[in-house]
């Protein structure tokens, strides 16, 4: 990667960041920490690998996202604002009454969703279904899939694991956003994921891990996912929770926190400077 595009999709994931954390301030409440936490994979997706359309979202050759950890939807929706899929003006309206932008994805009221999501553990095993159906079709497009790592916790998501390995979906690259929080405390506590990498290489995956806000290290793992004809890809991103936000980077509480437009807008002027 040279450097000009390493500045814009560092870039952009100051973009996304910033959007998102205007989004939830003006609604007052949001799931800030796991929205942040992924805005530099959306950025490398959306500024580099996703191929999709804007003028033609549901083209059949596109590439697909499912973003299994729904709630993360804010940080989507900027990603998306910024490609141009729909107008800015409808990040101003989100979780409000009319609005095409949930708090949860919903792929019948946003132009680029994919998949309706977040009720965690489902969205890999949906991958996995519109994997299989691309093959069928002949159709070279890819899947991508975002699962957190409290909804690792699900046994469906192993269940799902096994389907593609046996399946050998090399048109399926997922990621895992390990920040090490969910919504009742760490990761830690709560079901500990040690050795995260190795439990899906056992499972038949192509499996690496990086740090999750690294543009360079997720450009090359993607890159290098592509090139597998034999089995499924699952990269690990070493994240933090809320990463670039004044009062919610590293803490459990951003999972699901209050968020003033005071706070919104400190929190944007310290991303500017």
């Amino acid at each position: 990667m040279n450097v000009t595009e390493r500045a814009e999709l560092q870039g952009f994931a100051k973009d996304i960041r910033k959007l998102t954390i205007l989004m939830i301030g003006e609604l007052g409440v949001g799931h800030i920490g796991g929205a942040l936490s992924i805005a530099d994979i959306l950025a490398v997706l959306y500024g580099k690998h996703l191929k999709a359309d804007p003028k033609n979202p549901r083209a059949a050759d596109r590439d697909r996202l499912v973003l299994s950890k729904g709630h993360a939807g804010p940080a989507l929706y900027a990603a998306l604002a910024e490609r141009g899929f729909f107008p800015k003006d409808w990040l101003h309206t989100l979780n409000k009454g009319g609005t095409k932008l949930p708090s949860h994805c919903d792929r019948n009221l946003t132009p680029g969703i994919d998949m309706t999501t977040g009720s965690l553990g489902q969205g890999l095993s949906a991958a996995c279904g519109i994997a299989i159906a691309l093959r069928l079709n002949n159709n070279p497009a890819k899947v991508f899939c975002i699962i957190g790592d409290g909804e690792s916790d699900e046994g469906q998501n192993w269940e799902a694991a096994m389907f593609a390995a046996h399946k050998g979906l090399c048109n399926l690259i997922a990621f895992t956003d390990f920040n090490n929080a969910q919504i009742d405390g760490t990761t830690t506590d709560i079901m500990a994921l040690e050795h995260l990498r190795e439990k899906w290489a056992a499972f038949g995956w192509h499996a690496v891990e990086v740090n999750g806000h690294d543009v360079d290290q997720m450009d090359a793992a993607i890159s290098l996912a592509k090139t597998r004809s034999d089995r499924p890809s699952m990269i690990i991103l070493n994240t933090i929770k809320g990463k670039g936000c004044t009062f919610a980077e590293g803490k459990v509480e951003s999972h699901n926190m209050p968020v003033t437009m005071e706070m919104a807008n400190q929190a944007i002027a310290a991303l500017d400077a």
